[in-house]
């Protein structure tokens, strides 16, 4: 709102009366449906953050949510969109005669004092449609809006010499009526001054108009308990930092441009070698840097195209950045702050088969009647070495992984999904592994790779929710392995299910317990020793703010590395996360 609005409330009090005689339901304002569109940048609690392209399963999907906007922020936005009503070049804005309006009837109430308006002073604004919508109740800010407008034009007669238009009376009575309202004009008019000098200032130092900073921190306390594993393994405090700049060009898009640093290391085993997963790596350690060294692990650019969405990732793509893994409340989005402790927990192994670079598209289908909704099919691919130039190597010629999967829902509170990857991997590859060839889940007999290999993996998704405070989900997962060389190829098994009680005990927290089994390979071992990896975990995130969550765990293990001679493995830890 100009200054300009408030020096002519003292200087032409006149149209301040008659305005306020048309009552507030006679102000012409924009329809309440009508939308403001801005650019914004999505969340990331959204992501914190991150949107996904396809969360059929679990959770309501939006693919790009508008940033938390002040209430003071609405009220200038609202002030200056009302403001410039009726200034637009459009031929059905500024109307010179009240019959212009197709919804203004001569027996309305306030017919003559809008004509009035309209025809004596020529303030009063239509919609393109041609109506004038009177019957919206008017607040504070559209009044000061359309008085705005009316001053606009009392000043433009002023300035012809054509004041006389406005009568003594309608002086004497508006006299009256800005003294009984003075109160509230000189609060509105420190306020909107104060919002202006408050955005000014924003605007006048913000780093970006498209860009969102978010950001996490986790500190964790960690051990492992057992008598081999145990005794090979300290009690260590590690950390983990991760910055994302999310940017949205459109409004509906999103680029992530997440750094992330850690001191994060997984348990040894009774050798004193890191584990290549049997026991268990926690969501936390996954994509530490080891040193607290900053890198770029993640770049991907998501938009829609049509009825569909598109997944681009130049560095760091997961399969579960756009596919629904159906594992509420455990799964957070590839996060690692806010779900389950482990990675086996987080989501199906199916997912973990290959990461790095690559394209994935989902795209609606069906209309779903019935119990059943629109259902979705979600494809891509992701090369494990997109940037290397070399013999075996690049987008297509290295490690790679593609998938398939179709997403149901049947009615509101259950989704399904079966999932197909196809992959190739290299020899001395891990099967279950990122593009840095680090093992996130399984047992080194089902994720080591002496050979060139491929593999064919399929596997079963769903999630239940029979109340708000109930959440079931599961998964199995099946992967048949040709390896060259004799008597490589492998099977490998994984399954598990899940139980969650969001809003445990206040809002936000979340009580979860999983078990299941991690993927492993049978006949990998003597007989008599050879036994199935059972998880089992439980975990308790208590959220002390709207930024801190504290979260304890235990997680058990049995049969560690497929051995039934290993003594269990218990893990104790103490997350603690920051979002900012």
């Amino acid at each position: 709102m100009s200054n300009l609005l408030w020096k002519s409330l003292v200087v032409s009090p006149a149209v301040l009366g008659a305005t306020l005689l048309v009552s507030s339901t006679a102000i012409a304002a924009p329809s309440t449906n009508t939308e403001v569109r801005t650019t914004v940048v999505p969340t990331t609690e959204v992501a914190t953050t991150e949107t996904k392209l396809s969360e059929v399963a679990q959770e309501p999907v939006i693919v790009a949510q508008a940033a938390p906007t002040s209430e003071d922020t609405k009220v200038i936005n609202q002030v200056n969109l009302y403001s410039n009503e009726g200034r637009a070049n459009n031929s059905q804005s500024q109307v010179t005669s009240v019959s212009q309006f197709s919804d203004v009837q001569p027996t309305d109430w306030a017919f003559q004092a809008l004509q009035s308006l309209v025809e004596r002073y020529g303030c009063i604004a239509g919609y393109p449609n041609g109506t004038y919508r009177g019957n919206r109740a008017l607040t504070r800010y559209e009044f000061a809006a359309g008085l705005n407008a009316c001053l606009d034009r009392v000043n433009e007669l002023i300035a012809t010499a054509t004041a006389d238009l406005v009568t003594k009376e309608d002086l004497a009575t508006l006299q009256r009526l800005q003294e009984e309202f003075s109160a509230e004009l000189a609060t509105l008019r420190g306020r909107v001054d104060a919002l202006e000098a408050r955005t000014a200032e924003l605007e006048a130092n913000q780093f970006s108009t498209t860009t969102k900073l978010a950001g996490e921190a986790i500190f964790a306390v960690t051990d492992v308990f057992g008598d081999n594993i145990g005794d090979a393994n300290n009690t260590v405090f590690q950390n983990r930092v991760r910055l994302s700049l999310n940017t949205s060009f459109t409004g509906r898009d999103l680029l992530t441009t997440r750094l992330a640093s850690g001191n994060a290391n997984r348990f040894v085993d009774n050798t004193g070698t890191p584990t290549t997963g049997g026991e268990g790596l926690q969501t936390f350690q996954v994509g530490s840097t080891a040193g607290n060294n900053v890198e770029i692990d993640r770049l991907t650019y998501e938009a829609p195209v049509g009825p569909a969405q598109v997944y681009l990732a130049a560095a760091g793509g997961r399969h579960s950045h756009y596919a629904a893994v159906n594992n509420p409340y455990f799964f957070d989005k590839t996060d690692g702050g806010n779900g389950a402790l482990s990675s086996f927990s987080s989501e199906s192994p199916i997912y973990r088969i290959g990461g790095g670079a690559g394209i994935a598209v989902n795209l609606p289908f069906g209309r779903g009647g019935g119990i059943l909704r629109p259902s979705s099919l979600t494809v891509g691919y992701l090369g494990s070495e997109p940037n290397n130039p070399g013999t075996g190597s690049g987008i297509f010629n290295g490690n790679y992984a593609a998938l398939g999967q179709l997403n149901f829902s049947v009615g509101d509170r259950i989704a399904l999904a079966a999932t197909y990857v196809h992959g190739y991997t290299g020899a001395g590859s891990q099967l279950f592994a990122n593009e840095d060839n680090l093992a996130l889940v399984g047992t080194p007999q089902a994720n080591t790779l002496n050979d060139p290999a491929s593999s064919n993996s399929y596997g079963l998704s769903a999630a239940f929710r029979p109340s708000d405070k109930l959440s079931v989900s599961g998964f199995v997962s099946y992967t048949d392995v040709t390896a060259s060389g004799a008597n490589n190829d492998k099977e490998v098994w994984s399954y598990g299910v899940g139980v969650a009680l969001p809003d445990f005990g206040k809002q936000g927290n979340v009580l979860g317990i999983f078990a299941g089994a991690q993927p492993y390979s049978l006949g990998r071992l003597n007989p008599g020793t050879n036994e199935v990896p059972y998880q089992v975990e439980g975990f308790y995130k208590y959220r002390v703010s709207d930024n801190i969550s504290i979260t304890p765990g235990v997680i058990w293990l049995t049969n560690v590395n497929q051995n039934g001679n290993n003594d269990d493995a218990i893990i104790g830890t103490l997350r603690t996360t920051f979002t900012f």
